[in-house]
């Protein structure tokens, strides 16, 4: 068992040494994170750090399927979230954070080899299917911590970890726009349906009457707010063929205003109950990729110049409370219809501790 940090912190394990059993195992993962299986919000008695941000598992294990995805995979990655306080795990999303820390860790732990200067490898995103190549700087075969990366939102520098996410469109929904339309109107807002990797519902913050630069605390402080963006949320669920999403952990919601800071557009993700203080790596890509999808409501709050130039960009930069995260988008338009080929981001990850957990 590892504990890493860096862009997120989680536990990684080998899949071999947790139970087979699924119920086994996610009562293992609750007792290591909150010290219970009753739910403890404080996690007091455990390892986790009292907020989703904090309570992240990666179950890691050489590729099952050789040719995952129509695409050689060469590790297998299980992410699951504790549901903090509750007692309970999901396993209906990914975490792209957390997918940073996957090679070093296989690396640390003899699933694969490092190679000079650079180890990449392809890893299968169990929980949505999706293949990403993740690129890790080893020089003389050993891994490297230190650099100059910057990831707002994250303390310190790093070295750079590349994400090059490859098969993530509709991954969990089916489908990039699942209700088959660039806008719908639930309860009366406009919103944009996606995933690229993870299933958000992205609307105006100014038809919720807000300016899209309150702080977590006012947005959180908001209850009337936060209600009516849970009862959307609820209708989204069904229009994106993910049924009913009361205990689920997706889809994410996203409230988009004018860019402030020269960014492409701005963002307040609710994940889904509680403000991220940043944003997650695959929600940027799925914010990111309804920048460059035609007539989508992020249309109408790009600026001008970025609005006409969309198009012929790959580097988006998505502005969030933290500061901003750049998705390197490689896409086209054929028949009038978006393809995107690959959507690449910056990590960093580092190992914090390893050893043995002691389950009560």
């Amino acid at each position: 068992m590892q504990l890493r940090g860096g862009s997120s912190k989680g536990l990684f394990f080998k899949a071999e040494d947790l139970p087979t059993d699924e119920n086994e195992r996610n009562r293992c993962l609750l007792l290591a994170m909150e010290g219970t299986t009753e739910g403890d919000p404080r996690q007091i008695d455990g390892l986790g750090g009292a907020t989703s941000l904090t309570s992240k598992v990666a179950i890691v294990s050489k590729s099952i399927t050789p040719e995952a995805g129509c695409r050689p995979a060469d590790l297998d990655y299980l992410f699951v979230q504790v549901v903090v306080g509750k007692g309970k795990v999901s396993t209906t999303q990914t975490c792209g954070n957390i997918l940073a820390g996957i090679v070093p860790f296989a690396i640390e732990s003899g699933m694969i080899e490092a190679t000079h200067p650079v180890t990449a490898a392809r890893i299968n995103i169990i929980n949505t299917g999706g293949i990403c190549e993740v690129v890790v700087q080893t020089p003389n075969g050993q891994i490297e911590t230190k650099g100059n990366a910057k990831v707002d939102g994250v303390p310190g520098t790093a070295a750079p970890i590349i994400c090059n996410y490859l098969e993530t469109v509709g991954s969990t929904c089916g489908a990039l726009l699942p209700t088959g339309h660039a806008k719908d109107v639930i309860e009366g807002v406009e919103a944009t349906c996606i995933d690229n990797g993870m299933p958000i519902v992205i609307m105006r913050a100014s038809d919720f009457g807000l300016v899209g630069n309150e702080n977590k605390e006012v947005l959180e402080a908001n209850e009337p707010l936060r209600q009516q963006i849970e009862n959307i949320r609820l209708k989204a669920g069904h229009l994106m063929n993910l049924g009913d999403v009361k205990d689920q952990t997706i889809p994410k919601m996203c409230l988009v205003s004018p860019p402030e800071k020269g960014g492409v557009v701005n963002t307040r993700m609710f994940i889904p109950h509680v403000v991220h203080e940043a944003i997650g790596v695959l929600a940027a890509v799925s914010v990111a990729t309804a920048c460059v999808v035609p007539d989508t409501v992020c249309q109408g709050v790009m600026s001008e110049q970025n609005s006409s130039l969309i198009v012929h960009r790959s580097s988006l930069s998505i502005e969030h409370p933290s500061g901003e995260f750049t998705v390197n988008l490689e896409y086209e338009f054929i028949d009038s219809q978006i393809v995107i080929h690959k959507s690449g981001v910056i990590r960093t990850a580092r190992l914090l501790s390893k050893g043995e957990l002691f389950v009560p």
